[in-house]
């Protein structure tokens, strides 16, 4: 019986971040990707203050899709909540996807940073950032409709739930003492040129795991799974035919 497969979308954008990999697990198994709160459809939730909030909202997206066991999956925030989730509820979970991701506690530096992005999304909106970074999200050379669908997500989404996520991700824990300790299969996927989340985080997640395989999809950035699909998608079948199967 395949195992039901959920995806959480990274910052900031919504659900349809996953459309490649919907289209190509849906007709197989169980696919669910929502939105987190603040994002895309999702209520904005100014009053949010740790991760571990998103984990519970995660806990009751399965309780109200009466899915007992997943393989879990997030990209770059998405994964830190993923790794959260993990930390909460381990016996629901049969196989982890960490993309672009990486699972340190902030620095004092990036927790100020992260502030200041905050209150600059309240204060200006979205566009300017998402114009600003939308070269480092996807590679320069992606193609032209990947681009165009990535600043839509940023553009759409509201600032006050961008800004609530921002400080919650300032004050998250660190993973990397839980990684060691995590017993299901792990895919560590990451795009070659990514900037946010380089291939030496994915490696050294890679090392801390310990049943892990590692994949490094050439040709893409900080979100391979739009900007390589067919690659990516390849990838991630394979580890989802191997969780299957596991006992």
């Amino acid at each position: 019986m395949p195992i039901p497969l959920v995806l959480i979308h990274g910052h900031p954008f919504d659900h349809t971040m996953w459309h490649p990999q919907l289209t190509a697990f849906a007709a197989t198994r169980p696919v669910l990707a929502a939105d987190l709160r603040g994002y895309g459809a999702s209520p904005p939730s100014p009053g949010i203050t740790d991760f571990g909030q998103f984990a519970q909202d995660v806990e009751a997206l399965l309780d109200e899709s009466g899915v007992e066991t997943c393989v879990l999956g997030g990209l770059s925030m998405g994964g830190q909540i993923v790794m959260d989730c993990y930390r909460r509820f381990p016996d629901r979970v049969r196989g982890l996807v960490l993309a672009d991701t990486f699972p340190a506690a902030e620095t004092p530096e990036g927790v100020g940073a992260r502030h200041a992005m905050a209150d600059r999304l309240l204060r200006e909106g979205m566009r300017g950032y998402a114009d600003e970074v939308l070269e480092k999200m996807v590679a320069p050379y992606a193609d032209a409709e990947v681009k165009a669908h990535v600043h839509r997500m940023m553009t759409a989404t509201d600032p006050r739930g961008a800004a609530a996520a921002l400080r919650a991700r300032a004050a998250r824990p660190d993973y990397r003492d839980l990684l060691t300790r995590v017993t299901v299969p792990t895919l560590v996927v990451v795009g070659a040129d990514d900037e946010y989340t380089p291939v030496s985080d994915a490696e050294a997640m890679h090392a801390a795991l310990p049943d892990a395989t590692l994949r490094v999809i050439e040709g893409a950035a900080h979100l391979p799974n739009l900007e390589r699909p067919a690659e990516f998608n390849e990838v991630l079948g394979k580890f989802l035919a191997r969780t299957d199967a596991c006992p």
